[in-house]
């Protein structure tokens, strides 16, 4: 099996206000998050890719445009967990990129959540 991955990066705020005012993910704070898309493959094309890197600029635009310097509470219509959001862009991009495998999102250096089907 052929994999690629490709990481994007965006800041944004969000506040998980479920959880008990003792949390501190209950206050309201940012993140600087990495999403790392991965593609993978039996086969390659006739190019000798999974997929060419270029085609998945599309992702960016659509963090860009509806994520980066947001308040995620105000743009997610689900908790705006680092699982939900995994969840979330690997949707995005499987509707597009059907070679799509798995989606991870860190929202700190020693923190990843990540949605495999």
């Amino acid at each position: 099996m052929y994999r690629i991955t490709k990481e994007f990066h965006f800041s944004a705020s969000h506040q998980l206000d479920h959880l008990p005012d003792v949390h501190q993910c209950a206050r309201l704070h940012g993140h600087n998050y990495i999403v790392v898309v991965e593609l993978a493959s039996p086969i390659l094309n006739r190019n000798g890719f999974v997929r060419d890197y270029g085609e998945l600029k599309a992702l960016k635009t659509y963090i860009d445009d509806n994520f980066d310097h947001r308040h995620l509470n105000d743009v997610m219509d689900v908790v705006s967990t680092g699982e939900n959001m995994a969840r979330h862009f690997y949707d995005w991009c499987a509707a597009r990129w059907p070679e799509t495998s798995a989606v991870k999102v860190s929202e700190t250096p020693k923190t990843w959540a990540e949605y495999r089907p």
